[in-house]
């Protein structure tokens, strides 16, 4: 199901990384991330199977750009094994680290979204192996299967809506200090 390929093609540090092929052989990898992962929550092991069937599955080594700051890419990606370190270019071009996501993470929903540069970038820590979700395939996942297509963007949704509160706290607590000063 997944014809991606021009995926790798447009995605320079996609295209540096070691495609695994179809992300499907990770089904039991994925399906142990329910209850340990809140995007996989409420998943069942037949909708794991059936989505993993429109993924691609990638190897990053330790250094690997996976996804870069500014680039325009349709694509999210869900860590089966590994750490990837989320940094952000400051105004004096400094990268400055902003979390690390690790099995059963998320990362680069808001662009496969909404098709806005990316906005930051993801490097692997240390061995990483994941899986690419396009939103080409997100459209044929709502076309073909809509009822898992449903819950996918529910997912989603739920996912960034839980971000944005939690970045609002932290802006409104980083502000609530500067007055303190």
């Amino acid at each position: 199901m997944v014809d991606d390929e021009n995926l790798k093609a447009e995605n320079e540090p996609l295209a540096r990384l070691e495609c695994l092929g179809n992300a499907k052989q990770m089904v039991p990898r994925m399906f142990e991330m329910i209850g340990h992962s809140k995007f996989f929550t409420d998943f069942t092991r037949e909708n794991v199977e059936t989505l993993t069937s429109y993924m691609k599955a990638y190897r990053a080594e330790p250094g690997d750009l996976v996804i870069r700051e500014g680039d325009v890419d349709d694509f999210m990606l869900f860590i089966v094994e590994g750490r990837v370190n989320i940094v952000k270019t400051d105004s004096h071009g400094e990268r400055r680290p902003m979390t690390i996501v690790g099995p059963g993470g998320t990362l680069g929903e808001m662009s496969m979204i909404d098709g806005e540069p990316r906005f930051a970038s993801c490097i692997a820590l240390e061995a990483t192996v994941f899986s690419v979700f396009s939103r080409d395939s997100m459209v044929k996942i709502i076309l073909e299967q809509p009822s898992l297509g449903a819950k996918i963007l529910i997912k989603l949704v739920t996912l960034l809506s839980q971000r944005l509160r939690s970045t609002s706290s932290d802006l409104l607590q980083h502000l609530e200090r500067s007055e303190a000063v």
